[in-house]
């Protein structure tokens, strides 16, 4: 079976030993995604637009995978904050209204950075 790294060219990747996203074969694992741009956390305190900017960096790990958001059949959210749910969901919903992948969304203490308050995680299977 073929598998391929995407990377997103941050420091920590090969510091902690992970990537972005693993192709193997036909399914794409998207790994814990944050709303960061170069190295900054997102809209800190807003857990909509976290969940959007979390979602495009997904998407965009999705598709140098070879894949879509249409090929998503699982998501996973972490939240700091459980009664964000609705303003997240809403978020989530509008990616992934009409694919309706299995989802998963719960409450964590804390993220890595003390401004992260959503944390997205994907897996897609390509046919």
């Amino acid at each position: 079976m073929e598998r391929r790294r995407v990377s997103s060219g941050t420091e920590w990747e090969p510091k902690v030993g992970y990537s972005r996203a693993i192709r193997a074969g036909d399914t794409v694992h998207v790994a814990g995604t944050t709303a960061t741009d170069d190295g900054e956390v997102v809209a800190p305190g807003d857990p909509r637009r976290q969940t959007e900017v979390a979602l495009e960096i997904v998407a965009d790990a999705l598709r140098e995978a070879g894949a879509s958001v249409e090929d998503v059949v699982r998501t996973r959210l972490f939240v700091t904050d459980i009664d964000d749910w609705e303003a997240i969901g809403r978020a989530h919903g509008a990616v992934f209204g009409d694919v309706r992948p299995a989802a998963t969304m719960v409450e964590v203490d804390r993220l890595i950075d003390d401004d992260a308050v959503v944390e997205v995680e994907a897996v897609a299977i390509v046919d």
